[in-house]
């Protein structure tokens, strides 16, 4: 479905100040025409053909629980079982294309996504409650990262390198081939970038992918599968399997299974890892696992940026990112002008129905997640000071999905659970600080480590950051995201400690060749014998 001849201006993390006046109209068509179609019964994708084995379930809206986004077919151990097959089958003859020809094929799909593109965002707001803004940002960054994985294996010649010659006359050469077949298991918050970031990688290597989305993301998925058939990919080399928890454990339990790549929690990407390892040989595990997020704002900040940039990172799509902002370091002699500060540009937050263009926060992805959030608040509220937020809202479409008030937290004592576990929904706890020593030590001492920003103009503050902080994504000054906000061939997206695993991120130039394996070759010419 395409819903105008007019090309929607890009939208990226970076210049959201832009006049979308173009993409708002787009919009207004985009919207009600997909809504029109939601409801409906989506299959799975085994083989490219449909699979209606399992039982239904019935997902819907985080804006209003009486939208239906569609019904999907919750997939058997048996109908893994049958996709992994089905997935070996094809990725012989994906790998025997060459990478050059799937690259082609991969950019070719980044078109097909470019084309649907104000579909998908509308998708991504039904599905997920991003905002307009939100959701372009992402579907435009689907497809950046798709393109670049295809150059990075065209830059590297697919990672391939000639060795030196140990005798005269030898071809010594490193090469890279895929593992087989990779099962790719995301979260609900990013149904388009994560999702096509961890597949694209993996495809473009030369691997067959089973796939299992979010079971609230099971609509994001059939647009994915449309897209891929597409732009040309082999029936086969990517299977679409629904489901909860029985269908991803049956995934990662499969013998045929060569790796994964996971992005959610730590508690589960740490049962994966603990699963392989105990099989007879190693597999590679490949998951990026939440984040804390901590930020720093010193007496020396641009004050108007450090507010910008952390009330964006805390509250922008309601929290929802790994990479979320959750507890903010001031230094001691402005904290209170900061939490003030804060109070008030977040009271100028419009929440609602993201439908619509002025709505900046929608509600959280469900109910248990508004449960999650409420007992948050409820700790906050005995051990600390809520100085604005921490209600529910209610009322009319407000009773028929979880919107929440942000809340800002001060006021806890060191070591609250509340400065350690990943929430996953808009909320942060502010704690002053005497030197930024101090401040990183307790930023520091949480199992996470993905993103921390700071905000001083002290080059010796920004540079003790640098070297002390546990993180793998930083930023400094940054007033669209105090650690948020990363692109494809930008910034680099690696997890420290319990954050990541391999030590190598996404969106960076590391990232495509953890989906293969290196094979050195020494080989000799062949002689003619008699």
């Amino acid at each position: 479905m395409t819903t105008s001849a007019k090309t929607p201006p890009k939208v990226t993390y970076t210049n959201s100040g832009t006049d979308f006046g173009l993409l708002h109209e787009l919009y207004d068509e985009a919207i009600p025409a997909l809504g029109a179609k939601l409801g409906r019964r989506h299959p799975n994708w085994i083989g490219g053909q449909p699979s209606t084995a399992g039982e239904v379930y019935v997902a819907r809206s985080p804006i209003d629980s009486d939208i239906v986004l569609g019904e999907f077919y919750a997939a058997t151990p048996q109908e893994v079982e049958r996709a992994i097959a089905v997935a070996h089958g094809a990725q012989r003859g994906w790998q025997a294309i060459g990478w050059e020809k799937r690259v082609v094929i991969l950019r070719r799909i980044a078109e097909e996504i470019d084309r649907r593109k104000m579909e998908l965002c509308a998708a991504a707001i039904y599905e997920v409650g991003k905002s307009r803004l939100e959701a372009s940002a992402e579907v435009a960054e689907t497809s950046d990262l798709i393109r670049y994985y295809a150059a990075e294996m065209e830059r590297s010649d697919c990672f391939a390198g000639e060795q030196k010659r140990g005798f005269q006359g030898e071809d010594v050469r490193s090469i890279q081939r895929p593992y087989g077949v990779f099962g790719v298991i995301a979260p609900f918050n990013f149904p388009f970038a994560l999702v096509c970031g961890m597949m694209s990688a993996a495809l473009v290597a030369g691997n067959a992918v089973v796939f299992k989305p979010s079971p609230m993301a099971g609509l994001s998925a059939t647009l994915i599968q449309e897209c891929f058939a597409a732009g040309g990919l082999p029936d086969g080399v990517l299977n679409i399997l629904n489901g909860h928890d029985v269908t991803g454990r049956a995934i990662v339990e499969a013998p045929g299974i060569d790796g994964i790549a996971f992005t959610g929690s730590n508690d589960v990407g740490m049962t994966i890892l603990r699963h392989f390892a105990s099989g007879p040989f190693a597999k590679p595990v490949l998951a990026e696992m939440g984040g804390k997020n901590p930020s720093y704002v010193s007496a020396r900040a641009n004050f108007d940026d450090a507010v910008a940039g952390v009330r964006e990172s805390a509250f922008g799509l309601q929290g929802q990112r790994c990479s979320a902002n959750s507890v903010c370091f001031v230094e001691r002699p402005i904290f209170e002008n900061f939490v003030n500060a804060l109070a008030g540009r977040t009271a100028e937050l419009s929440i609602g129905d993201v439908r619509d263009r002025a709505t900046y926060m929608g509600a959280v992805v469900n109910e248990a997640a508004g449960e999650r959030w409420q007992r948050a608040v409820d700790a906050a509220r005995q051990r600390g000071r809520i100085v604005r937020g921490g209600n529910r809202l209610a009322g009319g479409r407000f009773d028929r999905g979880a919107h929440v008030g942000p809340p800002i937290v001060t006021d806890l004592p060191d070591g609250h659970d509340l400065y350690q576990k990943e929430l996953f929904a808009p909320f942060i706890v502010l704690r002053p600080y005497d030197t930024l020593e101090e401040a990183l030590k307790l930023g520091n001492s949480v199992r996470f480590g993905l993103s921390a920003g700071i905000y001083s103009q002290d080059q010796a503050e920004v540079d003790y950051f640098a070297d002390n902080v546990e993180a793998g994504v930083l930023y400094a000054n940054r007033a669209l995201g105090a650690t948020t906000g990363a692109w494809p061939g930008v910034q680099s997206f690696c997890g420290w400690k319990g954050s990541g695993m391999t030590g190598k991120g996404g969106l960076g130039n590391w990232y495509v060749p953890q989906f293969m394996r290196e094979q050195g070759r020494t080989f000799m010419p062949i002689q003619r014998l008699g």
